[in-house]
């Protein structure tokens, strides 16, 4: 029994089952023993990102970034706001990029790294200090309450926000709740919670067939509905490993998509270590476009993170890939990494980027045209 397994079994002894988004927003956000209240050095023992392959990832979206601010007629402050934002890597990697390649839109620029643990934050603000000193970046735990201009991006984020789990019980959906019993968690049927997870199937047209377990991402719903209202005028950005709708609920995904991950390796095994394994969805970019509507965000923009990459280092033959006085043998290591990120069968074509606008006029971005 781990700290948080023994909080979490007292409360459901005390108060009863616990809908699956409780448990799993604990296990994730809980802040000192949630996976993500830890230190950086046990996610990359569990899985990497896009930002931990290349700095490449980086500058081509500080490229995109830049085409936006010039979009909005180049505005004196344009804030970038990063929901889970970690440690701070991909802000130095992008601030770094603007600052020596795109001066007049470093000026502009002001970065605000998003995260909930206090630690990690901490480690933010150390790695960029000279950007902080300087007026172009700060660490918060709360999405700013205004984005007068701007661009709110997000990278592997929503995939990891609670989600409630149903089933389908001949006709009835029924919500998969938490229990413990005999020393261990396991899942018990139960009606819904809450009306609003069978508003989200029906917003979308979505009917489940019988027995089909699948996931309900309210929270990811309430997250782009504020984030659009907190937006006046720019874009919103999300790249993730997701699918719309009809792809997400269809009989490939009979028992759900939820995965749990550490030492490199998924499993369904939801309820070993909480607090010590990352726990996922995979993220529904049609409820993000559904509810987005709702705050005033248009689409932009779907693509593959292939599809997106390419069309973002085709301008200059991706010579953002090198550092100034590479070997060959280095040059050779950073096209396998950039490989990695556009290939078909890694990384490229499991995330999709979702963009939205709003207050903007229907220029294409880079990354986006002709798709």
């Amino acid at each position: 029994m781990t700290p948080l397994a023994e909080l979490l079994a007292e409360r459901i002894r005390r108060f009863g089952p616990i809908p699956f988004a409780d448990y799993m927003r604990e296990c994730l956000y809980h802040p000192a023993h949630g996976y993500y209240s830890k230190a950086d050095v046990k996610r990359f023992a569990d899985y990497y990102t896009s930002v931990d392959v290349h700095p490449i990832f980086a500058r081509l979206l500080a490229r995109e970034f830049g085409e936006m601010w010039e979009i909005l007629g180049g505005p004196t402050e344009f804030m970038l706001v990063e929901a889970g934002a970690g440690t701070g890597r991909f802000a130095v990697q992008v601030l770094d990029f603007c600052e020596a390649k795109f001066p007049a839109f470093y000026a502009a620029l002001r970065y605000v790294a998003v995260e909930r643990s206090a630690s990690r934050r901490e480690q933010a603000t150390m790695h960029l200090k000279r950007h902080a000193a300087a007026g172009h970046f700060a660490s918060s735990a709360e999405v700013p309450a205004r984005i007068v201009a701007g661009c709110f991006f997000s990278n592997e984020l929503v995939d990891a926000l609670p989600v409630h789990r149903v089933v389908m019980d001949g006709r009835a959906m029924k919500e998969m709740f938490v229990d413990f019993r005999d020393g261990k968690f396991v899942d018990v049927v139960a009606p819904l919670s809450t009306c609003a997870i069978s508003e989200y199937f029906a917003m979308q047209g979505v009917t489940l067939p019988d027995d089909q377990r699948a996931e309900a991402g309210l929270e990811a719903c309430d997250w782009i509905t504020e984030v659009g209202r907190r937006l006046e005028r720019g874009y919103v950005l999300t790249i993730d490993y997701g699918h719309p709708a009809a792809d997400l609920f269809d009989d490939h995904h009979m028992r759900g998509t939820l995965l749990a991950y550490q030492n490199h390796r998924a499993s369904e095994d939801f309820y070993a270590s909480p607090g010590e394994q990352d726990l996922t969805a995979h993220v529904n970019f049609t409820a993000l476009e559904t509810w987005g509507k709702r705050a005033g965000l248009e689409r932009a923009g779907f693509a593959s993170q292939t599809a997106f990459l390419l069309a973002l280092g085709q301008g200059n033959e991706f010579a953002d890939l090198y550092d100034e006085g590479q070997t060959e043998v280095e040059r050779t290591k950073a096209r396998l990494q950039l490989k990695t990120l556009i290939h078909p069968e890694g990384m490229g074509e499991r995330f999709q980027v979702l963009a939205q606008r709003k207050g903007v006029n229907p220029s294409p971005l880079s990354g986006l045209v002709g798709i």
